[in-house]
């Protein structure tokens, strides 16, 4: 692999982890696809993917995840997303990895409340997701 291949490779490393943490809560993922020693820069969810394990067992059922516009460099992905059900509101979230050697290895994110179009002063939503656009 090249290096001007290696940002669309770590894009689709993210988008199945992710996937796989999220949309199918598959434990098994982060064994495959996230690194032993995993950096976690969230403050309240410790380093090390067990910490992410423990995350997805305790998902509500209602829970949701929608990943939308995805941005890759070098050795960093940044996924604009959609939470809903794991708060009182939905949320819309950056979460920002870092890869190498084939694995996630690090993650930092910024997160707000989601604020329905109809109710912001310029009629857009907060979240798009590209993948649903016909083109």
């Amino acid at each position: 692999m090249t290096s001007a291949d290696l940002p669309t490779s770590n894009k689709a490393l993210v988008l199945a982890a992710m996937h796989g943490v999220f949309i199918d809560r598959d434990p098994t993922v982060l064994d495959r696809l996230f690194s032993p020693d995993y950096r976690q820069h969230k403050p309240l969810i410790p380093n090390g993917p067990e910490a992410i394990k423990a995350v997805i067992a305790g998902l509500p059922a209602d829970f949701r995840y929608e990943a939308g516009m995805v941005v890759a460099e070098g050795d960093l992905v940044m996924i604009h997303g959609r939470y809903t059900g794991w708060g009182p509101k939905p949320m819309v979230v950056v979460d920002i990895f870092r890869v190498a050697n084939g694995r996630v290895v690090e993650h930092w994110d910024v997160m707000q409340d989601d604020v329905p179009a109809e109710q912001t002063a310029n009629g857009q939503g907060m979240f798009t997701n590209p993948q649903s656009i016909a083109g």
